[in-house]
């Protein structure tokens, strides 16, 4: 007889708790080949992590330790700090509500994304001059300022004088990185949001900013046929039509998750191995702007993110004098890519969620802190960088623009609760 009536719970049903958040799944529910992956081993890493401490520092023999130079001890013993703190993540952050391929892959992510922050936040608060110096620390060809490249000073299609090829214009702008940077980068958005006329919005909003602000960065100074026929109607269209062929792939797909063990030959098994680091359901995000005033606002705050987001790469590389093929920018984009999935599924869930109290989760949060931090790295660092000012036109133009939206809403908002009266 059990006490109080209460069955005793069996070894394969128990249900794991973890800072106040329930397991995904419980032991008995999951393959054999792949349980051991999903019991606790927090005081086995820990111990391991001990001893891998006691070897990196030389805590048992001082004398090596002391021996090499004052950066030296001080980098390694930064990367040691950050390499503690993600291990913590990985065992004890809360888990996300991804868990594919594993969630305590999402929990490292969430880690690298404190860090990340982190790291902003003690660069915002340097000198410009010492910031882009502390940048060689990262990596030893930082620290040099960047070349400036502008994309339109020559618009012309045919150049007749060029001794080399009287297309070198088109040529030059096919051949450029950006292109590839265009497609797979609208792919991947295409990907994370799951909306054709959003990812249309946010395509063309780009393009406006980088006409807004090509007056700062020669980048942005780009040729008519460049910004409208190459990028919007050529290589974004692509990569979202791309994406979204993707998402309706996924979309329609019958999902039937038998165990590895279970697969009847080895290239079973491989698939089977390979299809873990594939979604375990595929949820169509429904982002809805027209259903009222606040969701338009929550939408298009989204939207601002976003491309707050694609600015903040130009103009970091610029304040901070790294080069677009470095690798710093691009684990940066990498890490911004796997922020952003479980951030925009959290974001969506969130206006989703029909109750009265709620709060965003916690990737949002970071997401939208870091976008923050690196924006005010941009306005602090970019001081003095940019004397031309914007023209007049442009900023009667996005007056009006922001003058016309609010309007708008507040109309939109009375019509609402009006009828709500009603």
């Amino acid at each position: 007889m059990e006490l109080n009536g209460l069955k005793k719970a069996r070894r394969t049903d128990h249900l794991e708790q973890t800072n106040g958040d329930l397991a995904l799944t419980s032991v008995g529910a999951v393959d054999p080949w792949t349980a051991w992956a999903y019991k606790p081993r927090t005081i086995s890493l820990l111990l391991i992590g001990a001893c891998f401490l006691i070897w990196a520092s030389g805590a048992l023999d001082p004398e090596i330790s002391t021996s090499g130079d004052v950066v030296t001890s001080v980098k390694r013993g930064v990367w040691a700090m950050i390499a503690v703190f993600l291990g913590y993540c990985l065992l004890q952050a809360p888990s996300t509500i991804l868990i594919r391929p594993h969630p305590a892959i999402w929990r490292l992510v969430h880690g690298l994304a404190v860090v990340y922050l982190v790291a902003l936040t003690f660069l915002l608060f340097q000198k410009r001059d010492d910031a882009r110096q502390f940048m060689k620390f990262l990596h030893p060809d930082l620290g040099v300022e960047l070349p400036e490249r502008s994309y339109g000073a020559d618009c012309r299609f045919y150049v007749p004088e060029n001794p080399t090829s009287r297309f070198k214009n088109v040529w030059d702008t096919l051949f450029d990185e950006f292109v590839l940077a265009h497609i797979f980068g609208w792919w991947g958005k295409a990907i994370l949001i799951r909306n054709q006329p959003l990812l249309w919005v946010l395509s063309i909003g780009f393009e406006l900013m980088e006409f807004t602000f090509r007056h700062m960065l020669p980048n942005f100074n780009e040729c008519w046929w460049d910004s409208i026929v190459l990028d919007i109607l050529i290589c974004n269209w692509f990569g979202i039509w791309a994406g979204m062929h993707t998402v309706r792939y996924f979309d329609g797909k019958t999902y039937e998750w038998v165990g590895i063990s279970r697969q009847p030959n080895i290239i079973g098994k491989v698939k089977r191995t390979l299809g873990q680091f594939t979604p375990a359901h595929w949820d169509k995000d429904e982002w809805h702007p027209l259903l009222g005033p606040w969701r338009f606002i929550q939408v298009l705050s989204l939207c601002i993110v976003f491309l707050t987001v694609e600015l903040n790469t130009f103009f970091l590389k610029f304040c901070l004098w790294v080069p677009p093929r470095n690798p710093v920018i691009v684990y940066r984009l990498i890490l911004w890519w796997l922020i952003a999935i479980p951030t925009t599924r959290e974001y969506n869930s969130y206006l989703q969620d029909r109750k009265p109290v709620k709060k965003v989760g916690a990737f949002c949060w970071l997401s939208l802190a870091i976008c923050i931090v690196e924006l005010l790295i941009c306005i602090k660092f970019g001081h003095g960088l940019y004397p031309k000012p914007m023209p007049v036109w442009l900023v009667i133009f996005w007056t009006s623009v922001g003058v016309g939206l609010v309007i708008f809403l507040i109309m939109w908002s009375w019509k609402s609760l009006g009828r709500k009266r009603r």
